[in-house]
């Protein structure tokens, strides 16, 4: 069924399926998570999720797809003509905005890749593998021509995820730790800016 064929209902039900399955993928992760959980989270019968989608992991790969697109926008927007500082940055304080405003997303992200990616591996090995090969191509040349110090880029990319999505993925250690009350993401973007800061800083020889 094309996106053009689909009524106003069809639409509709379409997202309360996939913004339902968000929420118990989100949960209970994708070997855990049943049709019957997110039908019941939708409002809906499971003969008629069934008739929107597969099957579990039909539903799976669309959250998945819609996800990986937007998850990716961050990285497109380093502008190699920019000050490589200002862009890397910048870059980390998009990485942390999204940890903060889609923390299902990340959990459903992050589940799959424990699993071992089996439904985005041509996604990684693709997509994501290209446009992070690009950038730690502008890394380097920004590095050879003594704008930032010399460093690695992959790992330079690998740290600002690790470290921005922590927040998201360990919230709850977070919050046990400085307090229940506590906003996991306090003081997260000012230290940070100032960790990448002092890492990009160029010293004089």
């Amino acid at each position: 069924m094309t996106a053009q064929a689909r009524t106003r209902i069809q639409q509709r039900n379409r997202r309360l399926i996939l913004e339902a399955a968000l929420e118990v993928f989100a949960q209970h992760g994708f070997r855990g998570a049943t049709l019957d959980q997110i039908a019941q989270e939708a409002g809906l019968s499971k003969p008629n999720l069934l008739y929107y989608f597969d099957g579990k992991e039909a539903i799976h790969r669309t959250l998945l797809g819609e996800l990986l697109d937007v998850w990716l926008d961050p990285l497109r927007a380093l502008d190699p003509a920019g000050d490589p500082r200002a862009e890397i940055l910048a870059y980390v304080r998009r990485k942390l905005e999204m940890s903060r405003e889609y923390p299902r997303e990340r959990r459903l992200f992050a589940g799959e890749i424990l699993q071992g990616a089996p439904r985005i591996e041509g996604f990684i090995r693709g997509d994501l593998k290209r446009l992070v090969d690009d950038r730690a191509r502008v890394i380097r040349g920004w590095a050879a021509a003594g704008r930032i110090p010399e460093l690695d880029p992959y790992h330079l990319i690998f740290s600002i995820w690790a470290l921005t999505q922590h927040y998201a993925d360990f919230e709850a250690q977070i919050r046990m730790i400085r307090g229940d009350a506590t906003d996991p993401f306090a003081g997260a973007a000012e230290h940070l800016e100032a960790h990448f800061s002092r890492l990009l800083e160029v010293r004089a020889p």
